[in-house]
């Protein structure tokens, strides 16, 4: 479909979405939620693609969070809050907890705000050494609904992740890095072909394995403890579904033939995380 606040763009089997309101710093308002949440629900059911891609235009801002000028002007107003989010919460990922397709930041600027909570909301983060990270919401009267408070202490633990939250401090890539929520940091000249070489390693493997893995990851953390994570793995959606899958012989098969896997993309059919147990 046509999108007038985002540009979609699909090449072999990474979907890339570009939020693209640059004069206004990619920031966030209603319609471009909307198309967020469209795009993404695009990819996760396309079986042919199984990375996605989030990025901003130009080269200031990944996302600037929410648009409070737009916001302040509608009739609704800065006010409605989480009542203008999509279905799959804020920029259409921040609730998306079913999505088992690998999602990749590719951080260009400012990510801040509900910028950084969709950063947050990713798999892996790429950033460019220009990026800046932070949750301002405090100092303009609001908080930040859109997971950050809750993603942030999880990823980083709870005294570093405090220490942004309660100050609104800006914080770059490389202490980014050293915190632990970006992967990698490059200069923004190479942020393409970083990004290009992470989707390349994420292809070669498995994609009943790669949601396997990612489904169970999560879930895993959300057990009360180690053992318990891994006593109930067995019975997580996705770990039956490679156990059945034919990539689960396909890849031993092909390493004594000593030749390049075939696989399948039978669990990639939804992309969505089965939570029956």
């Amino acid at each position: 479909m046509d999108y007038q606040f985002i540009i979609v763009r699909r090449s072999s089997q990474v979907t890339t979405i570009t939020l693209s309101r640059p004069e206004v710093m990619n920031a966030i308002h209603p319609p471009m939620h909307a198309e967020l949440q469209q795009a993404l629900d695009a990819f996760a059911a396309d079986a042919e693609q199984r990375v996605c891609v989030l990025t901003g235009a130009g080269e200031r801002a990944f996302c600037a969070g929410s648009d409070l000028k737009f916001a302040a002007a509608s009739e609704s107003g800065v006010g409605a809050g989480k009542q203008a989010y999509p279905r799959s919460g804020y920029g259409g990922i921040a609730e998306r907890f079913d999505l088992t397709k690998p999602v990749i930041a590719a951080v260009n600027g400012v990510a801040l705000g509900g910028g950084f909570e969709i950063v947050l909301a990713c798999d892996l983060v790429i950033a460019a050494d220009t990026a800046v990270f932070g949750l301002p919401e405090p100092l303009v009267g609001a908080i930040a609904l859109g997971g950050g408070l809750h993603r942030l202490p999880r990823q980083i633990g709870l005294k570093p992740a405090l220490g942004i939250i309660l100050t609104g401090r800006k914080v770059g890539a490389a202490q980014g890095k050293t915190l632990g929520f970006v992967n990698e940091v490059v200069t923004q000249a190479n942020l393409a072909a970083t990004v290009d070489r992470w989707t390349a390693d994420i292809l070669r493997c498995s994609p009943v394995a790669i949601q396997a893995s990612k489904e169970v990851v999560h879930r895993g953390l959300a057990e009360p403890s180690l053992a318990d994570a891994m006593r109930n793995q067995g019975d997580y959606g996705g770990f039956r579904a490679w156990l059945e899958s034919e990539d689960f012989r396909e890849g031993p098969r092909a390493f004594a033939e000593k030749r390049s896997p075939n696989w399948s993309i039978t669990r990639a059919r939804s992309g969505r995380c089965d939570r029956s147990r």
